[in-house]
């Protein structure tokens, strides 16, 4: 990961812009830059993953423009190639290529582009340009500082004590002048593909590999964190058939019940990867808290619960080893089913669902792979976030996706079913919730920690200081306030607790855990 800033400056003084956006020099501890311009400041942590000499340094400028973005631009080195005839490209970057594409398509560019990005690029005749991937995969903030300019950053915590009010920028947007544009939406579909289950997982099969594949090109060094579960074995066992040497995993879990770490192990002892396991105890998971909840910035059950594990394990990573890459198995829940899912009562209501899902994404599990991640120095790279793996996905009649096999995401499993490249007891396992597979300990610690931290009278009372995303258990009153420590009113920035549907017979629970629904059942074991 990297970390940027733009800011629309009259008299913001450089001293203040340098002390916010070094909170998130951790994103990129390689270099920092950050550069005064017309009415405007760029600023560039970077974390080298391509093109890894100095060359490579943020902001890249070329005719009287700048850029500063975090992003991987996959499939560049053709691009690159082409550009290098017309212009005189400094480095081997991939996001050098970026004001090239400017000139040449101006904000058509963002359409054009395969990527994971969060940018902002510095126009002498237009001011400031920023724009964020169509997912959100790469994290953008903005807000409007005390003297009326624009600020986009990063994270959330550059810009607390320069913007009133914080905001995710919106995915698929681009601003400028003062409105957004949106140039993607990949919910949204026009139109189903109708084909039969074969053919759909034949595509998906193609869709996802080429998803991996492309995401394998570093010049630093990668890794792969592995749970045990459908998702992230996918993706480590793809990798291990395309790689020429040996692939490094990682898995974590509690000292007292973890669950996946036997499932992770198996799947490593199959494709034969390197691996790591790191075993955590309630201490740990306790003393993490508050720092996840800093790191985060959310007050969210769910995706605090999960971030407890994944922020330890890409400690470990960052502690004992030298690599910068990390490939994860997020996204595909959002596509394909949670637990939850099999509840909806039709196709058209799953559908609705995995629409909100992807549009929620960015401030719920990506959030969390970002946040976890970038904090250690590390990059995350999604295969299920490829863009045409998504537009695919979420264009397949859902009929054909919901749980009619007692199976939750059938199609993927059956889109593997020929390769062997996963033993037949992880393809078709049950999922379970990654925060449960840890281990059932890890919550219920913190559920302990809720309960002994409040009375039911302070609870009650303290709990009714929030209208905006009101907390309804212990648990969410603890996290609400820790994140008000950190970001205090700045709850918008996440519109609501992530839950199951409770519209839904089957949904209405107090709990987000999958735990807690009448279909769990092995899912746990």
């Amino acid at each position: 990961m990297c970390s940027i800033m733009g800011i629309e400056v009259k008299e913001l003084s450089q001293e203040k812009i340098e002390e916010c956006f070094a909170r998130t020099v951790s994103r990129g501890p390689d270099m920092t830059r950050v550069v005064k311009l017309p009415g405007a400041v760029l600023g560039f942590h970077r974390l080298a993953i391509m093109g890894l000499d100095e060359s490579g340094m943020q902001p890249f400028e070329l005719n009287g423009r700048a850029v500063v973005c975090n992003g991987e631009l996959y499939g560049f080195r053709p691009l690159r190639a082409r550009y290098a005839e017309k212009y005189a490209l400094k480095s081997q970057s991939d996001c050098e290529i970026l004001l090239p594409l400017y000139e040449e398509y101006g904000l058509d560019m963002f359409k054009a582009l395969d990527a994971e990005f969060a940018l902002v690029i510095y126009d002498g005749k237009e001011g400031l340009i920023a724009a964020r991937d169509p997912i959100g995969i790469r994290p953008l903030y903005y807000g409007v500082t005390e003297e009326g300019g624009m600020a986009f950053a990063s994270e959330a915590k550059n810009l607390t004590g320069l913007c009133a009010e914080i905001l995710p920028f919106p995915p698929g947007c681009y601003w400028k002048g003062g409105e957004f544009v949106r140039y993607a939406d990949p919910a949204k579909v026009d139109r189903f593909v109708m084909a039969d289950e074969d053919t759909v997982c034949r595509e998906l099969r193609r869709l996802l590999i080429a998803g991996v594949e492309k995401r394998l090109d570093a010049d630093a060094p990668l890794g792969f964190l592995l749970s045990g579960g459908l998702d992230s074995s996918l993706v480590c066992a793809i990798a291990a058939k395309r790689l020429p040497h040996k692939i490094r995993t990682f898995s974590i879990g509690m000292d007292v019940d973890a669950i996946d770490l036997k499932y992770a192990r198996m799947v490593a002892d199959y494709i034969g990867s390197e691996h790591t396991e790191v075993i955590i105890s309630k201490a740990d998971v306790l003393a993490a808290l508050e720092p996840v909840v800093a790191l985060l910035g959310t007050y969210d059950i769910t995706t605090i619960r999960a971030s407890i594990g994944m922020y330890l394990v890409c400690r470990a990573i960052h502690e004992t080893t030298d690599i910068r890459v990390l490939l994860t198995g997020e996204i595909s829940d959002e596509l394909f089913g949670y637990k939850y899912t099999d509840f909806a009562p039709d196709a058209a209501a799953f559908q609705h669902e995995a629409e909100k899902r992807i549009r929620e994404l960015h401030m719920y599990d990506v959030l969390r792979a970002d946040r976890c991640i970038s904090v250690n120095s590390l990059e995350a790279r999604v295969p299920f976030g490829d863009l045409a793996f998504v537009d695919y996905a979420m264009s397949i009649d859902p009929a054909l996706k919901m749980n009619r096999h007692d199976m939750g995401k059938y199609l993927i499993r059956k889109a593997f079913e020929g390769d062997h490249i996963l033993p037949d007891e992880i393809l078709w396992r049950q999922k379970a919730a990654f925060s449960d597979a840890v281990g059932h300990s890890m919550v219920d610690d913190l559920k302990e920690l809720a309960e002994e931290t409040y009375t039911d009278a302070e609870f009650e009372m303290k709990r009714r200081r929030y209208d905006h995303a009101r907390p309804f258990t212990k648990e969410s009153l603890l996290y609400r306030e820790l994140f008000e420590k950190y970001y205090p009113g700045q709850s918008a920035m996440v519109v609501d607790f992530w839950m199951p549907n409770r519209a839904w017979k089957g949904c209405d629970v107090t709990d987000p855990s999958a735990r807690v629904l009448s279909n769990y059942g092995a899912s746990g074991r």
